[in-house]
């Protein structure tokens, strides 16, 4: 399948989420329970509690949400790279919803995230249930098997069956010479960045640039020239 890889059937995206509020104050005493047990599980150290590592919230679909999800395709030789990103999650991805249904209905569509199969796809997909809006059918994997999920992982195809390891997809860039701008943000700071800085157009520039990165990775495992700059092309948002 890969190498029959066609790119203009694929979309390559990358999300951004974070805590679902500011604070661990914030949630309800209700979420404060769950999210207790939940912090027993990931408590590294003795000082840790639950709301010292409360940033940690925004990668658990059920105690985060998605504040920007950036996409690009080709059309024609131009790489095009939109985002759908604020605070109403909802909105977005009703957006986002549309686009699927619209463009990626279709038996040779696809999906390609970093790490998306154990990230960016569940996510979006958890989300969209919680917000009460219908899966596209590109995102619907019940009852399906593995052969008709189009979804393209680029952490996983680099695993070559070895499920060992993770390998970032700043690693990744460099082994393989792509050149990456250098970004004052890295993942880590997104909570930070939004719920305290409220920069939210710096995080949808961190998450485009990510998008580009995953093309062209793609392109260096089919060993095809990358992407020109003078191709890429960011749409107004």
């Amino acid at each position: 399948m890969l190498y029959n890889l066609q790119f203009s059937q694929v979309l390559f995206l990358d999300i951004e989420t974070v805590p679902a509020v500011p604070s661990f104050q914030n949630l309800s005493e209700r979420m404060q329970k769950l999210w207790i047990k939940k912090a027993e599980k990931l408590n590294k150290e003795e000082t840790e509690t639950p709301e010292s590592i409360y940033d940690r919230a925004g990668i658990y679909a059920e105690f985060g949400k998605i504040i920007v999800i950036s996409v690009g395709f080709l059309n024609g030789n131009e790489f095009r790279i939109k985002s759908y990103y604020g605070d109403d999650e909802k909105l977005l991805l009703e957006e986002f919803a549309e686009l699927l249904n619209r463009y990626y209905n279709y038996p040779d569509s696809m999906l390609c995230a970093h790490n998306g199969k154990e990230f960016d796809f569940p996510y979006i997909a958890r989300r969209m249930i919680i917000n009460g809006i219908d899966l596209p059918l590109i995102l619907q994997m019940a009852g399906k098997k593995p052969w008709e999920i189009r979804h393209l992982d680029t952490m996983e195809l680099w695993k070559f069956g070895d499920y060992k390891n993770y390998t970032s997809l700043d690693l990744l860039t460099a082994i393989f010479d792509i050149p990456t701008p250098k970004d004052d943000i890295d993942g880590s700071m997104v909570g930070k960045v939004y719920w305290e800085d409220k920069d939210l157009e710096r995080i949808r520039e961190y998450c485009q640039k990510d998008v580009l990165a995953i093309a062209q990775l793609m392109r260096r495992y089919l060993n095809q020239p990358l992407i020109k700059d003078e191709h890429v092309i960011f749409a107004d948002n």
